[in-house]
């Protein structure tokens, strides 16, 4: 008698946090071998980029409260086991991801280089590539109705 074959997930092959600290620190370390005109040393700059930096954490964790509150897998390498459709997830479908780029845009005026700017869309392509795209296409696979509903009532990011 065989067994079904277990259900991994999307398969996403790194944590997404990931991407996003390696973009601030191949940003940073590219200032440093290769400087580029540093970011105006404002306050205002600064109070942005702290303010930014805030609210994307605060989104980020608020996506990942409401996914524990309905246990289903917050690590993208486990099976989701519904589509969380309430609380933030009513108006973004990813809003850690959603967090984390905001976030790391305050960090970037905080750490005041253009590296780590310039790097976001890198960031985002392979976050849109490697993680976005396997996730959607699990949770197509998974729950096709439920799924295709909850993406034609919500966007991707706002």
């Amino acid at each position: 008698m065989s067994t079904p074959p277990r259900d991994l997930g999307p398969a996403v092959p790194f944590p997404p946090p990931i991407l996003f600290a390696g973009g601030l620190g191949v940003g940073a370390a590219l200032q440093r071998f290769v400087p580029l005109p540093p970011m105006p040393d404002v306050t205002a700059v600064r109070a942005v980029g702290f303010v930014l930096a805030v609210l994307g954490l605060g989104l980020m964790y608020t996506g990942i409260l409401t996914f524990r509150r309905f246990r289903t897998a917050v690590y993208p390498n486990r099976p989701a086991k519904l589509v969380v459709d309430t609380g933030v997830y009513a108006y973004t479908r990813n809003p850690m991801y959603l967090g984390m780029t905001v976030f790391y845009v305050g960090a970037s005026l905080l750490m005041g280089t253009w590296w780590v700017p310039l790097l976001l869309p890198v960031v985002l392509v392979t976050l849109r590539t490697q993680v976005i795209a396997r996730e959607e296409r699990h949770l197509h696979e998974r729950f096709p109705d439920a799924y295709a509903a909850y993406c034609a009532r919500v966007r991707r990011w706002v």
